[in-house]
């Protein structure tokens, strides 16, 4: 195991100023704390997608499309699981030249046994941690399309997006990637996780098309009650999405969660505070819209910075994910449902770009690798922006068309005024007669 392989598993950033003493060190050995942790955090992870992601979407849909949403949800954590075994970590975790995509050397987890370490973790104890990211990651661009497309459709997307958009990138940032060695600051998916999935939702949303009576016909929310119950579960989990990339048991962890906690509390607060100075009110929606953005904001930068960071983050993510939901639904014209992209893709961006600032000692941040100044760092984060949105954006187009020329895309009209509970899936999630 390289000294890169083990910076990338056993340094709480994942890449950062450890790795030397990392070299100098005794191979490391099995830690059961870690490993309880690990296995903690991977519930709490696989809890956000389910039913946490699920129950949140679904209160945000109209009642005759919200079994479909939730069976959305379903199928992407089992495809995620199966293709995450048959290839897609040995891609992402499994060296590779160039720095561009890994081996296939680790296809169905060849040569992994109870006694193989990553780091001081059983291996497969990794795998399944990351696992649980790749499953949620491409669940979170349900929220993009929902109410008019067809479900063939999001199986087949879901499984080349996880593929060809996630499984690289993953690799680029946490696997020996080229931004990797780039010393990209990406703690726990700010890259990997909300800008590949709100990049790939907006253009998803916009070859799909709107729903029908977009912007000025919708139907608000049918059940605001159920999407905060939702969105709770995925504060929750979200302890183990940030704490859970420490990959260790120790104060790291604890400040990556205080962190996260801050700016998600922080993002509620001034997210109501802009709804009530606009509208009159503020509303249920919002709030947890606002908590959502933070904890979106936090994500990359939560092992780097301390908890006035995440005050920070949770105040900017609050105000530009706002604008952004209104941006892209009335001045662009294009129906990102449930704001994936404003609120998970800007969100994820904004606070890869501002960690380069909030990460430096004086700001109570854990600082930068050996010899990387601020704006070294800074111009570091806006490559891997860059290059992730793009790679996102150009591979969607192309799985979107290979995807509509196979099995089609948009659901047809009837099917729609039906709901997609019904025409998709023939039930129903609320009966009046029982």
């Amino acid at each position: 195991m390289s000294v890169a392989r083990l910076a990338a598993i056993a340094v709480p950033a994942m890449l950062l100023s450890a790795a030397p003493a990392l070299a100098q060190s005794a191979a490391p050995k099995f830690d059961g704390a870690n490993t309880a942790w690990i296995l903690t955090a991977s519930a709490l992870v696989l809890f956000m997608t389910l039913p946490g992601l699920a129950l949140f979407y679904a209160g945000l849909v109209r009642a005759k499309n919200v079994l479909s949403v939730m069976m959305h949800c379903v199928v992407i954590a089992c495809l995620g699981s199966v293709l995450w075994l048959i290839a897609g970590y040995s891609l992402a975790f499994d060296g590779g030249n160039g720095g561009v995509i890994g081996s296939l050397s680790k296809m169905f987890l060849a040569g992994v046994t109870k006694d193989s370490l990553s780091g001081t973790l059983p291996e497969i104890v990794f795998f399944t941690f990351q696992m649980t990211f790749a499953i949620i990651t491409p669940a979170l661009m349900v929220g993009a399309y929902p109410e008019r497309i067809r479900f063939g459709a999001v199986v087949l997307i879901s499984a080349l997006w996880l593929m060809l958009v996630y499984v690289p990138v993953c690799h680029w940032v946490w696997g020996e990637g080229w931004l990797m060695k780039r010393s990209v600051m990406d703690f726990a998916g700010g890259l990997v996780v909300h800008a590949t999935a709100g990049t790939s939702a907006l253009v998803i949303a916009a070859m799909l098309g709107p729903r029908d009576g977009f912007p000025k016909e919708l139907r608000p929310p049918h059940n605001p009650g159920m999407a905060m119950t939702g969105a709770g579960m995925l504060w929750v989990g979200w302890y183990g999405f940030n704490g859970g990339s420490a990959l260790t048991a120790d104060g790291a962890a604890g400040m990556a969660i205080a962190a996260t906690h801050i700016s998600a509390a922080t993002a509620g607060l001034v997210w109501m505070g802009i709804e009530y100075l606009r509208f009159g009110r503020a509303s249920m929606i919002g709030a947890v819209t606002g908590v959502i953005a933070g904890l979106a904001t936090v994500t990359p930068a939560s092992g780097f910075v301390g908890p006035v960071g995440g005050l920070i983050l949770g105040v900017c993510g609050s105000l530009v994910c706002f604008a952004c939901v209104d941006l892209v639904k009335h001045k662009l014209k294009i129906d990102d449902s449930l704001d994936v992209f404003a609120v998970h893709g800007v969100g994820g961006i904004l606070g890869t770009a501002l960690v380069a600032f909030l990460a430096h000692p004086a700001m109570g941040g854990a600082g930068y690798a050996p010899g990387v100044t601020m704006g070294g760092q800074a111009l570091t984060q806006a490559v891997g922006i860059g290059a992730t949105v793009l790679w996102s954006a150009i591979a969607t187009m192309v799985i979107v068309r290979v995807t509509k020329a196979m099995v089609g895309l948009r659901a047809d009209g009837e099917a729609i005024y039906d709901g997609l509970d019904m025409s998709a899936h023939g039930e129903r999630g609320y009966s009046l007669n029982n």
